[in-house]
């Protein structure tokens, strides 16, 4: 299940190197997580499955479940807990049946209110809105109307996080919105040490 509905979703560039990855990570598992992603950056030489694994390892034992974007192929053969979708998977009923396991999903929603509706009637664990604000790791996504995530709050009935160009100093921005949480890259993983990026983050998102 998702942690702490109310918290922060981390998402980690695994083509950072190994060793740096993996000790800002145990870095941030200091803190309380909602959920970590391992974007799919990965690099060509890469041991994906070894990666993932040793990812998985860190997380589970702070109870903390861990997604892959889009490779849901992963899913079979390591220790994750669910997959994170950039766009509606094609044949999402086939999918399921092909993975072969129970498991947690969630979906990038832009101002497409069919995606929404989508991510409902599928009841996927969670959607993520990208991007609330400019931001340099999400380039490829569109800025997010307010009134979209509003009308998303009225109808889909699990967590919803937001995404993208987040910083603390700009939480209280969102202040008239119904979300659960904040997906973060840079803010957190850019930063010597994590644990306190996340307390900077946590400080403002408790006060919303």
């Amino acid at each position: 299940m998702m942690n702490n509905k109310a918290g922060i979703y981390l998402v980690i560039d695994p083509s950072m190197e190994e060793g740096l990855l993996l000790s800002k990570l145990s870095s941030a598992l200091k803190e309380k997580l909602a959920a970590v992603q391992i974007w799919d950056n990965f690099n060509e030489e890469q041991n994906i499955p070894d990666l993932v694994q040793k990812v998985c390892e860190l997380c589970h034992a702070k109870k903390v479940p861990v997604f892959i974007n889009n490779r849901y192929d992963l899913l079979s053969n390591t220790n994750l807990d669910g997959v994170h979708f950039d766009e509606i998977p094609e044949n999402y009923s086939e999918l399921k049946v092909k993975i072969g396991k129970p498991f947690l999903s969630g979906l990038t929603c832009n101002n497409d209110l069919e995606w929404i509706r989508w991510a409902n009637e599928n009841k996927l664990d969670y959607i993520s809105f990208c991007s609330i604000f400019p931001s340099s790791t999400a380039i490829s996504c569109d800025l997010v109307e307010f009134e979209t995530i509003q009308k998303a709050s009225e109808t889909f009935t699990n967590s919803i996080f937001l995404a993208g160009g987040i910083k603390p100093e700009n939480i209280e921005k969102l202040s008239s919105l119904k979300y659960n949480g904040v997906a973060v890259v840079s803010g957190i993983m850019s930063s010597d040490t994590p644990d306190l990026a996340i307390k900077q983050y946590q400080e403002k998102l408790n006060r919303k």
